[in-house]
Formats: C-alpha cells, sequence, structure tokens
C-alpha cells in the first residue's frame, strides 16, 4: 500500500498559509453568491415596464352592485374595493370615531379633501380603496355583520386582517389596538356616471402617479 505523505512532507508555516488562503477564498466565493442572490430580489421590488404600464385607470360597474355588497378589481396589481354601503352600516361610522386612531383622517392616506369625511368617499353610499392593510401588506377579509360570534359583541361591521389581526370600520378607518398604523389608501377615482366609477385618476387626467403614505 502506498501511503500519500504529501501534507506531511510539508512545513507547518506552509500548511498555515494554504490553511489561511482556503478560508479567505471561500469566504469571498460565499459572499459573491449572498450578494448574486441578493440583487435580484431587490430589483424584484422596482415596477417593471409592465409593471407601469398596468397602472392605467380601471372602469368599474356598479350598476348590479346592491347594499352591502363588495366588488375587488385589480389595479397596479393591487386590489380596489367598491363597498355600496347600506344605510345601517353609514350609521355605524359616527359610533366608531373615538375607537379610531385617525377618525379626522388627517393622515395623508386620501388623494382629497373632498374625501376627507366620515364616510371618507365622494359620496356616503360608495367606498373606494385599495384593499391592503397598512401594518405588513397583508389583504384584509370584509366582515359587514355586527355582533357576530367570530368578530365579538363590540363588532359594528368592517374589514379584519387575518394575517396580524388589524381592525378597521366600515370607512377603512383603522381602529385603535390594532397593529395597522394608518387607515386605509383612498385611491383617485371619479364617477363616469350613475353606472360606473373610473379609479386611478381624476376626471382631468391627473393624479396617475398618486401614493399614499404607505400601502
Amino acid at each position: 500500500m502506498t501511503e500519500d505523505v504529501s501534507d506531511c512532507d510539508e512545513d507547518p508555516v506552509t500548511n498555515e498559509a494554504r490553511r489561511r488562503f482556503l478560508v479567505t477564498a471561500t469566504s469571498v466565493i460565499g459572499a459573491i453568491g449572498v450578494v448574486g442572490a441578493a440583487v435580484p430580489f431587490i430589483a424584484s421590488w422596482e415596477p417593471s415596464a409592465r409593471a407601469t404600464a398596468a397602472g392605467s385607470p380601471v372602469d368599474i360597474s356598479i350598476k348590479k352592485l346592491e347594499p352591502g355588497q363588495m366588488v375587488t378589481v385589480s389595479w397596479r396589481s393591487r386590489p380596489v374595493w367598491v363597498l355600496h354601503r347600506t344605510p345601517e352600516q353609514l350609521a355605524t361610522l359616527s359610533k366608531l370615531n373615538d375607537a379610531c386612531k385617525d377618525p379626522d383622517s388627517k393622515a395623508d392616506q386620501q388623494f382629497s379633501p373632498k374625501v376627507q369625511n366620515i364616510y371618507r368617499s365622494l359620496e356616503p353610499a360608495y367606498f373606494v380603496c385599495v384593499g391592503i392593510c397598512t401594518h405588513l401588506g397583508c389583504i384584509p377579509d370584509y366582515k359587514p355583520t355586527p355582533h357576530s360570534p367570530e368578530m365579538g359583541p363590540q363588532w359594528l361591521g368592517g374589514f379584519f386582517c387575518p394575517c396580524h389581526g388589524s381592525h378597521y370600520d366600515l370607512a377603512g378607518r383603522v381602529l385603535k389596538g390594532s397593529p395597522a398604523p394608518l387607515n386605509l389608501p383612498v385611491l383617485p377615482y371619479y364617477f363616469l356616471n350613475d353606472r360606473e366609477i373610473r379609479v386611478g385618476t381624476l376626471a382631468d387626467g391627473s393624479m396617475k402617479d398618486w401614493k399614499p403614505n404607505t400601502w
């Protein structure tokens, strides 16, 4: 049997030098790998040309939207809600002023002072917003039933984020005790007529690039 003694013939200084080289080389290659993996991930957060084009205004039909019903459409790859609120739902809003973090919508989460009211809408019956929780970007659920066993006796109807438990009223105002810091965003929109709403711009074509304080 022939024994490999090549490493044994080298003196300790040579072995130490080789060991340092291998450690350094491995560290450098590992760092390059991390950077190489991180760059595509970071780049994915930047909007592509296609995503920017997808930000075009969207028309939403409300002709068949019954009171209490909500429709969801996609705009800029985000869910936009249009909720046709009942008179009973509208009546709950004033009762929740003291329970809201920002009851008067002072934070920059709506496109205009025209929707900086208790309804957070151009017309009280129709609530239009981006359905993304302002905590960590989950999509809340529509929970319209007051005092339901699931939501508890104090619940008057609204939106609930299942990820971390944020609560919003039927105007998208975040309730105290929720981890979400801000109200749901009210994006630019206007009524084309009594049957359609255009979201993502105003009638004069402005505010197509509007963004809230946070999504």
